[in-house]
Parts: C-alpha cells; sequence; structure tokens
C-alpha cells in the first residue's frame, strides 16, 4: 500500500511539473507514476513546450510549432518558412 501511495503522488507531482513546461499532464502523470521519482526528475528536466518558435498554417492559418511537417488540423505538407512567430515565452 505504501508503494502505491509514493507512485500516486509521483504521478501528480510529475503531472503537474510537465503541465507547467506546456505538456501533457496525462502522459507525465503515468510517467511519474511509473517510474516513480526519476519520473518528477525527468519531466523537471524536459524541454519548455513555450520555447519553441511558431509557425502559421497557410492553408487553414492554424498557429503550429515550426519542426511540424505537417499541419496537425487539415494535413497539409509544409515547407520550411522565411518567416516565424516568436515563443510564447518571448511574450512574457
Amino acid at each position: 500500500m505504501p508503494y502505491l501511495l509514493i507512485c500516486l503522488v509521483s504521478g501528480v507531482w510529475a503531472g503537474f511539473v510537465g503541465r507547467r513546461k506546456g505538456s501533457s499532464f496525462v502522459i507525465w502523470a503515468m510517467i511519474g507514476a511509473i517510474v516513480p521519482f526519476l519520473g518528477v526528475v525527468l519531466a523537471a528536466l524536459y524541454r519548455y513546450e513555450t520555447d519553441e518558435v511558431r509557425r502559421q498554417c497557410p492553408t487553414c492559418g492554424r498557429i503550429i510549432a515550426l519542426h511540424d511537417a505537417v499541419c496537425t488540423r487539415c494535413g497539409t505538407d509544409l515547407d520550411f518558412p522565411e518567416v516565424a512567430i516568436e515563443p510564447i515565452s518571448a511574450r512574457r
């Protein structure tokens, strides 16, 4: 029973850390619960999603990460743009 409590606390903690960095709470919570303590450390070392440079899809107008090769909304193949949009973290 104490091990399950440790897994639960570690999972929630990793989920909050991952969400704070702009990633998925659920994914980081699962990682934190499966690998207690190490999952929290990995979430803390993971990059900030808000630091990614972005671009706009020319077909549907959705704002997506610069490194995406296909638009996640309409499926358009994207070439590397000449102009990028500043990261979310740069606006603060």
